[in-house]
């Protein structure tokens, strides 16, 4: 009974994953940059799923932009400095820019509205809003990690010589510093998936490249996705 208890609880968490829209849409991200990877921009079965997959991804992101619009407005958390805000609200701007754009694209690419030339046009305005927000976000994430660098070594000091790896303050800060790491890893790899998007460099970010990159910082934001382990605790209780 104890493996049958352990098996509902991990599927309790299983589907506490998936029933996040965010999760699944990142789980078809990987679908759609992994057929990238493998098509290498050649007609084929994985050009097609490339196409279908992010076409169908769209739908998922239908008024996300309000998400992005909510955090503009929202105030920023006291104490952050007023470069790293800026930062913060432009990448929000930029995002919820990029999202509300995407809505028309999916209605061109869809059949619904009928201007391809347009809706090309509106498609690549939403991925230069998309870079630019990917841009301020590593920007963001690397001003977040100077200032969690300077209050680790200043928890360190106050601790005179005790194991900081015992303080809960210490291993906090700790913890976010890697969650901050990964993310400006993502944002970074972003800037280079929207680039071979957009074919800036075509000589260099080809399709295969723009692939292998979505599809790790896919993966990236599945993991970033994944619940915490108190649900599960609270299964197996």
């Amino acid at each position: 009974m104890g493996s049958l208890e352990a098996t509902r609880a991990e599927l309790g968490l299983a589907v506490l994953y998936l029933n996040k829209a965010e999760a699944r849409d990142k789980i078809c991200r990987a679908i759609q940059y992994g057929s990238k990877f493998i098509s290498n921009g050649q007609p084929g079965t994985a050009q097609n799923v490339d196409k279908s997959t992010t076409l169908a991804r769209k739908v998922f992101r239908l008024l996300k932009w309000v998400n992005d619009l909510h955090a503009l407005i929202s105030p920023a958390a006291k104490g952050t400095p007023l470069t790293l805000v800026l930062l913060g609200k432009s990448k929000n701007a930029l995002l919820s820019t990029f999202l509300f754009l995407d809505q028309f694209v999916w209605l061109g690419r869809s059949g619904i509205y009928q201007n391809k030339e347009r809706t090309d046009r509106i498609a690549r305005m939403s991925l230069y809003c998309w870079m630019a927000s990917s841009v301020c976000a590593s920007l963001v994430e690397l001003g977040e990690l100077k200032r969690l660098s300077k209050a680790m070594r200043k928890r360190a000091k106050e601790l005179r010589g005790a194991d900081k790896y015992e303080d809960e303050q210490y291993l906090g800060k700790m913890k976010q510093s890697d969650d901050r790491l990964l993310a400006l890893v993502k944002a970074g790899m972003d800037v280079v998936v929207a680039v071979g998007l957009l074919q800036l460099a075509p000589k260099k970010i080809t399709p295969r490249v723009t692939g292998a990159f979505g599809f790790v910082t896919s993966l990236i934001s599945c993991y970033q996705q994944l619940p915490s382990r108190a649900p599960l605790a609270k299964l197996k209780a």
